[in-house]
């Protein structure tokens, strides 16, 4: 997206309006396609921080982060990318299914 597009997307409210977290789109963008050509996919890069299959976790409270998003969302800082906190990171490995972690005593974390 040219600035133009970008600045119109902020004029609308349709969208949030932080400027840099709508201008960090192009750059995340950009940093996602580095990283699809150095790995092949970007899904092959991601899942090299859970050891390449699901990681089951039966946590006893709730947490927002792990040591897995934590290093995830490190390197992708270290590659050009920004608003990829540990938390949203550790939101979008639970979305994928990176991580299955119901909790301790959850009906979902007992069916098979």
């Amino acid at each position: 997206m040219t600035d133009a597009e970008l600045e119109k997307v902020l004029a609308t409210g349709d969208i949030i309006r932080n400027r840099l977290k709508v201008f960090s789109v192009r750059k995340n963008a950009s940093a996602f396609l580095t990283i699809q050509r150095e790995f092949g996919s970007f899904d092959a890069y991601i899942w090299r921080f859970v050891g390449s299959k699901p990681k089951i976790n039966r946590p006893k409270k709730m947490t927002a982060s792990t040591p897995e998003s934590d290093a995830l969302s490190k390197d992708l800082k270290k590659r050009g990318m920004s608003f990829v906190g540990s938390t949203i990171i550790y939101a979008y490995m639970q979305a994928v299914g990176m991580v299955n972690d119901h909790m301790e005593g959850c009906f979902l974390a007992l069916a098979k």
